[in-house]
């Protein structure tokens, strides 16, 4: 008989409750016909809350040492308590991702963007210098006839 540790539902409409089982693998999973009782799951609880999920553990192991294997939530449960080794998370796909053609057209936009703003500073800093320079220019003109002022004066 292959025996499997999984959730049986009881509770009442909208407000589920589970008893963790031992069960024949072939039996329905509200069959009632179950071996033991190893525990209970309450999923209205808080997720911190130690009420929320309930493990008999020496009845676990027991059963796991006869061969039964848990179902996933149950597996879980377990991992989390420390009997067993957590599973690994799968590998993403990456369907989730934009084609490549999408990319470039995504990539050359943005260079397009950065190319635009370079252009742009580069102005700006044209600009700044253009208006910068005659300034100087005005005040060594400014400054020569100054110049030449003094030096008749001092004659």
């Amino acid at each position: 008989m292959a025996t499997v540790i999984r959730l049986a539902r009881f509770g009442a409409k909208k407000r589920p409750y589970y008893h963790i089982v031992v069960t024949d693998s072939r039996n329905a999973r509200n069959s009632g016909n179950i071996l033991e009782t190893v525990g209970k799951y309450d999923p209205m609880q808080p997720k911190g809350d130690e009420k929320r999920v309930i493990l008999k553990i020496d009845a676990i192991k027991a059963w796991m040492s006869k061969g039964a294997k848990p179902s996933d939530r149950v597996y879980k449960f377990l991992a989390n308590a420390g009997l067993l080794a957590k599973k690994e998370a799968p590998v993403q796909t990456k369907k989730h991702l934009q084609s490549e053609k999408t990319q470039m057209k995504i990539k050359d936009k943005a260079d397009k963007l950065a190319k635009i703003e370079a252009e742009k500073a580069a102005a700006e800093a044209a600009a700044k210098a253009a208006k910068e320079a005659p300034a100087e220019p005005v005040a060594e003109e400014a400054a020569a006839p100054a110049a030449e002022a003094e030096a008749t004066v001092a004659e």
